[in-house]
């Protein structure tokens, strides 16, 4: 999907997501990169942005950086409340929208993304989180 137009990847979250218009997919798809634009900066924000449609990226770069970044569930928090929807329906949102973005950023650019955020949104990505025990 590297290089994907902003059609296409809507029409990638709308498949992975069931959702039933392309209007639907656009909308989590703003309301997902709004949440995520809060959360990332540095590097791996500019370098993200690179990757996306512009359409995608405008809507992550509009976001300003959160001082205090909040984990996985906080994500999951955060969109249910800017949508209206349940946390299990936001849940699936980010999902099904991230899945999509970790496609589009690739394996290195995604290792230091989840680097930089707290834990909990490697199972957001669509991967495996480990923890080291204590």
């Amino acid at each position: 999907m590297p290089g994907t137009t902003f059609d296409l990847m809507l029409e990638r979250i709308r498949y992975e997501g069931a959702y039933a218009t392309r209007q639907r997919a656009e909308e989590t798809l703003h309301a997902v990169l709004t949440v995520l634009g809060q959360q990332l900066i540095g590097d791996e924000r500019v370098d993200l942005a690179a990757c996306l449609p512009v359409e995608a990226a405008l809507t992550l770069t509009a976001q300003l950086p959160t001082l205090e970044p909040c984990n996985g569930w906080g994500f999951v928090s955060n969109l249910a409340a800017l949508t209206g929807g349940s946390p299990a329906t936001a849940r699936w949102d980010a999902g099904a929208v991230l899945a999509t973005v970790a496609e589009l950023a690739g394996t290195n650019l995604l290792d230091r993304i989840l680097a930089q955020l707290p834990p909990g949104y490697a199972l957001l990505f669509g991967r495996a989180e480990l923890i080291q025990a204590a």
